[in-house]
Order: structure tokens, then sequence, then C-alpha cells
């Protein structure tokens, strides 16, 4: 039942003289819940950002539960938009914070349950107490990145918007063409020039200045793609990135590619084994079994998405430039003969058998066995 008080009385629970809070954080108001696993919880509801106004609620509530001024606090919120500047702030003051995974938060299977923002900040508060009273797997808790690490990220997610936004001037203007039937193959290169030359006369004054200004946008987004990607190569010829030109020797496996690999996955997370790994990138299996039924739903898709995405795109180079590598020779050998959906599933398991392989072969130094290296 949806009733926050009674879940969060735990007077028989090893949580006590702790203070708990957990933060449901908003873009104008911060709503928290705080408490000691014996009373009913304390609710605030601050403006987001303030600081000052956290360490107060904090004091409150110790006065409240009767708890000594330098109790330990342990928090919690939900990874988003804030990202980790709140959970250096809290471990900075000597707080364990855990920034958690919004998917794997329980919610009411009821078909019309009940949401509102404090039952948004009970809900995570309980989960807290029920995490550290032993229950470790009650969710899932993010891995935190340093402040280099996380910086490190822009510029290839930078580079990603780039060519989305690349993409979509040139459709836009393409279609801004087939309004008069005029079509063409290349834009924003030399050909275009002259191209335009001969056919922009005979558009509408209008459109043609709409066609000039999308034009414009695609030149300033193409020379920021070609600054972007030159930084990388320099980056990787100059010696700063060993691991990204450990990664790039693979045929089939470019700077770009082993950048995005290396500052997503390989870079700051630490794996134990193959199974981590596969659950990072969203690739292990997810079965359903209950009773007699036994059903396969697929792959989790609940990991890294641009790592998830980038290994199934590898996947298809490596059975194109390594066709004599051992994972290629197995695709081959088990789905190629078979259909296209076939295909498509042993595409998936291609690309988790290569992210274990590329992770063995940047931990030990093993090469992929059968795998050629550019010269």
């Amino acid at each position: 039942m949806d009733a926050p008080d009674t879940a969060l009385r735990g007077q028989n629970t090893p949580v006590s003289g702790c203070l708990y809070m957990a933060f449901e954080l908003g873009e104008k108001s911060w709503k928290l819940s705080l408490g000691d696993g014996g009373h009913g919880p304390s609710r605030h509801t601050l403006v987001a950002g303030d600081l000052n106004a956290v360490l107060q609620v904090i004091a409150k509530a110790k006065a409240r539960f009767g708890l000594a001024p330098q109790a330990p606090v342990r928090s919690c919120y939900e990874a988003g938009r804030d990202g980790f500047w709140l959970h250096r702030w809290l471990t900075e003051q000597g707080m364990g914070n855990l920034v958690v995974d919004s998917a794997s938060i329980e919610v009411n299977r009821r078909a019309r349950r009940a949401k509102t923002d404090r039952l948004d900040s009970d809900k995570p508060l309980s989960m807290l107490m029920r995490y550290h009273a032993g229950e470790r797997r009650v969710w899932a808790v993010a891995r935190i990145p340093t402040e280099e690490q996380e910086d490190e990220r822009r510029l290839h997610r930078e580079l990603g918007r780039l060519k989305q936004k690349r993409t979509a001037h040139s459709n836009r203007i393409r279609s801004l063409l087939v309004l008069h039937n005029l079509r063409v193959t290349r834009i924003g290169d030399r050909s275009w020039n002259h191209w335009w030359n001969d056919h922009g006369s005979q558009l509408p004054a209008g459109l043609a200045a709409e066609i000039e200004r999308e034009v414009a946008r695609l030149a300033l987004v193409v020379a920021q793609i070609k600054n972007i990607e030159t930084q990388q190569h320099q980056a990787v010829k100059s010696g700063a990135q060993p691991a990204i030109a450990l990664l790039a020797r693979l045929s089939g496996i470019g700077v770009g590619s082993a950048w995005l690999l290396n500052k997503e996955l390989f870079g700051w997370r630490r794996f134990h084994n193959r199974r981590e790994i596969a659950g990072c990138l969203g690739l292990a299996p997810t079965p359903y079994s209950s009773g007699e039924s036994q059903v396969e739903q697929g792959i989790s898709k609940a990991g890294n998405k641009r790592s998830r995405w980038l290994m199934i795109e590898l996947a298809w180079n490596w059975l194109r430039y390594q066709p004599t590598s051992q994972l290629a020779q197995w695709f081959n050998e088990r789905f190629a003969p078979g259909s296209k959906r076939m295909r498509r599933v042993g595409i998936v398991a291609l690309a988790r058998r290569l992210a274990i392989a590329l992770w063995r072969y940047l931990e030990y130094g093993e090469i992929p066995p059968g795998a050629s290296l550019k010269p």
C-alpha cells in the first residue's frame, strides 16, 4: 500500500543512529524527505540549488529526531539532469551519498497508482534505509566519475550532436528543393556552389534566402565537426591517449569509435568479468521464467546507450574488416546462413563477444584471436 509513514517506521531494523535523506530534484524546487528509521519522515520543499537551506533542514531534522549534531547523514537522489555536482558537494560535507538509477526504483503495479512529489521522495527514502540495512540489491547505484573523467566525455558527445545537426540541415535543404522538383546529391561542397549558381535563380526569393541561411548553418556545423575530429587525431598522435591509440590499431575501429569506447566504457569503469561488461552495455539477456512459462525477452538495453549503439556498428564493421578472425568465423557459421532476423539476433551476440574481447585486449593485452592490426 502507498503509506509512506508506515513503510518508513523501521523500529526493528538496524538503521537507527543515522539521518537518512532523499532528494526529489526539480528545475525550480527540491523535495526532501528525512528520517531516522524510527519516526515518520520529515518533508521539506526548498528552492532548487539552495545548499544553505539543505544544511539547515538537516540540522532541524537531527533536532527533531533526537540525533546528535555529529550524527552521520546518508542521502540519495536519482541520476538525471543535475549530474554529479550535488553528489560531490554532499561528499565534501562528510555525507554518504548514492546516485541511483531511476529505472531501478520500485513502483506500484496497480493500474492506477498514486503519484505525487511526496511519494516520489518518500519511496527512495525507504529504499535508502533498506539499502543500508543490508539489502544491497534493492536498486542500481551509479558509478561516479571524477570531474576530469566527466569533462573528457564532453568532446565526443558534442561531436555526436553536431553530426545529428549536419544531417538535419542537409535533409531540410533537400526537402526545400524538392518543393520545386530540384534534386541534389551533395550539399555544402564545391560542386554545390556551381549547382546553386545555375539553379538557385529558379526559386522564389524567400525560399532561396532560406536555403542560403540553411547552407550557412550547415557550413558552420561542418567546420566545428572537422575541428573536433582534428583535436581527437592530434591527441592520439601525440601519445596523450594511449588506450585510444591501442584500440585504433585494430582494423575496423577508427579513432572516433575508439575515443567514444574509452571515454564512455573502458577508460574509467572497472570490470571484473564478462557479465559486468554485458550488463553495463545493456546487452545482457532478460529471461522470463515463471512456472511452465519460459520466454526470452531479448537484451535488457539498460546500460550505456552510446556504447551499445557503437558496439552494434562495430560488430558489422568487424565482419567486413576482420573476416578471418575467430569472432567473424563464429558468426558466419552460426548466423550468416539464417534469415535476416537471425542475423540481427546474431549481430547483438557478436557485439557482446566483441566488447568482452576488446576489454581483454585493453586490460591484459590479449589480441582477439585471428584479428589483424593496422600497419
